[in-house]
């Protein structure tokens, strides 16, 4: 299968792009530097250098890679601007949806977020509605979920992956990145999440465990699919776990809960044969 990856020098790119080309599969990497590009080809891919709001150079990009399937792994995050990552979603996937579509690709593969559905006791399952009505910023970033989402269901087979949170290699989690600055105290630290030792619940997924899923999406059906470990659990459970295992300190546990801090099941992707290699972070965060 002729597959495009756009974000191919990601936290999951990484990842996903050596998997495609070991399962056989004809890659083009879209990536905004040369230097990502240079990486790209060196797993065996296709590279090109492109922005996704520039819709004239992605759409030749796209029309000259002539993908079956186009994935979308983007994202946002360096500067901890969830409205930049926000735009991103919405604009940068109407642009790569119409290009995908003009180059005739017939299937779509999404990063999506499992931690965007409305508050309520337990794992979130995919029938669970997005948190639309919620206050900004939480809203606005449930309204971005909704809209690409819809944006990429104009492509017959699209797949959006409702991923948890990221930790591995690349992430905020792993040692030395933002998470670590944050426990650690260091007030300048980038970071958009919680790691609050409360009782607020979080699903985690490592990125090995998102790309692989992201490969065996190409014979999903559409729709969206949560990609979560197999334990949501507690911030009070794990942030001790993680602070251990980046050697910082863990601040000091609570009561608290953010409603709509759930997690989410992935007994729906496990049903279609996917099974993670990190089923939970008790042992991945140290992996």
């Amino acid at each position: 299968m002729r597959i495009l990856v756009a974000g191919a020098t990601g936290a999951v790119g990484r990842q996903l792009v050596p998997m495609l080309v070991a399962a056989g599969h004809e890659v083009t990497g879209v990536s905004r530097t040369a230097g990502g590009t240079e990486w790209i080809r060196g797993t065996g891919a296709q590279a090109a250098v492109g922005d996704v709001f520039d819709r004239d150079g992605l759409r030749r990009i796209v029309s000259a890679a002539a993908p079956d399937a186009v994935m979308n792994q983007l994202t946002d995050l360096a500067g901890a601007d969830g409205a930049a990552n926000d735009r991103l979603r919405e604009v940068g996937t109407r642009n790569l949806v119409d290009a995908a579509r003009e180059a005739g690709a017939g299937r779509f593969v999404l990063q999506s977020l499992a931690f965007a559905y409305e508050p309520g006791e337990g794992p979130a399952d995919e029938s669970v509605p997005l948190d639309t009505g919620a206050a900004p910023p939480r809203g606005a970033t449930a309204d971005a979920v909704r809209a690409m989402e819809e944006i990429a269901g104009e492509i017959g087979a699209a797949v959006s992956l409702r991923y948890g949170v990221f930790y591995g290699p690349g992430t905020w989690y792993a040692l030395g990145g933002a998470v670590a600055a944050a426990l650690a105290g260091d007030p300048g630290a980038p970071f958009l999440g919680s790691i609050a030792a409360d009782r607020s619940v979080s699903s985690f997924v490592h990125v090995a465990d998102a790309a692989s899923a992201a490969v065996e999406a190409l014979g999903w059906p559409a729709g969206p699919v949560n990609v979560v470990d197999d334990e949501p659990a507690e911030g009070r459970d794990w942030v001790p776990v993680l602070a251990a295992a980046l050697g910082v300190p863990a601040p000091e546990a609570s009561d608290a809960r953010t409603p709509w801090a759930r997690g989410a099941s992935n007994r729906l992707a496990r049903s279609r044969g996917w099974r993670p290699q990190y089923p939970t972070w008790r042992t991945g965060f140290s992996s």
